[in-house]
This record gives structure tokens, C-alpha cells and sequence, in this order.
């Protein structure tokens, strides 16, 4: 993937984001996707698998013979990323990350809508996107004052009455509007 716009060609594809919402779960041998995505026909799910792997996108964790051929087990790349990882990523690892994080939030959000008794409000979830306007300082005050009431709540475990909620931000900076 060597651009933003090479990387959305290659993953914002309707069949690719079900692959990887499929993958983004566990992971998945090629026998499993063609059961988990019936309607598509497995020369194409092929193509894509091989789209995804060669952008760096899926990686293949294992092959194994069976029945006289070889199937792939697919794996998102990187599992969970440390800092140091993020300081010296590249454009193209910090897409593969990304692309990983939403994929696991697509999935997340498929499976609690799929479920069928899905009730936004009464369940606390929701997503939005909001613009902050903030400099520098405003942004590390806000960000202390975020951690100070998250860190306290990391404690609680499970007991009766308590649901786990995943709470998930993403801060980027946005492009000024153009006039």
C-alpha cells in the first residue's frame, strides 16, 4: 500500500470488509470464509484474500495440508500494537494497525446489532463524531481529565449488575474547511 487512496481502493471493497470483519473475530481458514460468505463465489473470495494479503492487509499465520491441498489460515496482522510500535510505524503499518482496530470495532458492532434485541439507548451504546477545537494545551487538559475518569473505572470487575461496555476513542486531527 504506498498511498491513503491505495489503501481505501484496496480495503473499502463491500466483500473485503466482510472478510475482514469475519477475520477481525479469530482466526479463519479459507474453508471458513467461504462458509461464512456463502452468497460469494470462491474464485472471487479467493482474489480478494490474495488482494488483502499481498497489501499487507491479512497476513496468512499457518498453512496446512488437507486432503492433498494447502489451506491458509488468515490472521489480521500485528495483534495488539505497544507504543514503541506506534513512534517508529510507517504510513502503511499505521493504516494496517488502523485497519485492524476497525475491523475488530465492525465486528463488535455487527455482532451486538445481530443479535436481535439490539436497543441503543437502553443498552448505553452509541457512536457519534464530534469536532474539538483545541490547542495544545487544551488538548493535554483534556486528555489528563479523560484519563483521570477512566483509570479509576479500569478497576471494576465483573459482579452482578455490571455490564462490560467497550468504550473505544479514536483523536485525529481534522482538515481545516476550505471556503
Amino acid at each position: 500500500m504506498e498511498t491513503p487512496d491505495a489503501w481505501a481502493d484496496l480495503v473499502l471493497h463491500p466483500v473485503r470488509i466482510r472478510i475482514l470483519r469475519a477475520v477481525a473475530t479469530r482466526r479463519r481458514t479459507t474453508r471458513e470464509l467461504v462458509e461464512d460468505l456463502p452468497d460469494v463465489p470462491q474464485a472471487s473470495l479467493y482474489r480478494h484474500l490474495a488482494a488483502l494479503t499481498k497489501g499487507g492487509v491479512l497476513e496468512v499465520a499457518e498453512e496446512r495440508k488437507v486432503r492433498g491441498t494447502v489451506e491458509r489460515v488468515y490472521v489480521l496482522p500485528g495483534g495488539r500494537v505497544a507504543p514503541a510500535d506506534l513512534a517508529g510505524a510507517s504510513p502503511e503499518d499505521h493504516l494496517r494497525y488502523f485497519t485492524a482496530f476497525v475491523s475488530t470495532l465492525l465486528s463488535d458492532f455487527s455482532r451486538y446489532v445481530s443479535r436481535g434485541d439490539a436497543d441503543l439507548a437502553a443498552d448505553g451504546a452509541g457512536y457519534r463524531q464530534i469536532v474539538l477545537h483545541l490547542d495544545d494545551a487544551e488538548l493535554a487538559a483534556f486528555a489528563t481529565g479523560l484519563n483521570e475518569l477512566i483509570v479509576p473505572l479500569l478497576a471494576h470487575g465483573p459482579r452482578e449488575g455490571r455490564v462490560a461496555r467497550a468504550f473505544t476513542s479514536i483523536l485525529l486531527p481534522v482538515e481545516p474547511e476550505r471556503n
